[in-house]
């Protein structure tokens, strides 16, 4: 499905991007060559293939929440370039 330049104006222009002459050229003839990869996968047969939200079957790959010991305060501080009243010291985010 060949692409006009106007219709690659006028997505660059919903895109708000200026092309110049030589990147509309670059652009008509790729995304021409992907609207046709399109259409050669709409070809495909696909019956009884279920639809899916992804290619691979998703697992939960997070390890056990067990609880453990903590870092002693001085430790966690140890290397803090400031601390105040055995709290981290970090600068004002918000004014």
């Amino acid at each position: 499905m060949p692409l006009t330049p106007e219709e690659v104006d006028h997505v660059a222009l919903l895109a708000r991007l200026e092309l110049t002459d030589e990147e509309r050229s670059l652009f008509t003839s790729q995304l021409s060559a992907i609207l046709d990869y399109f259409q050669q996968l709409r070809e495909l047969d696909t019956t009884g293939v279920p639809p899916t939200s992804h290619v691979v079957p998703l697992q939960n790959v997070l390890r056990e929440d067990t609880s453990a010991k903590s870092l002693p305060q001085e430790e966690a501080l140890a290397n803090a370039p400031e601390q105040r009243q055995d709290c981290f010291l970090v600068p004002r985010v918000i004014e």
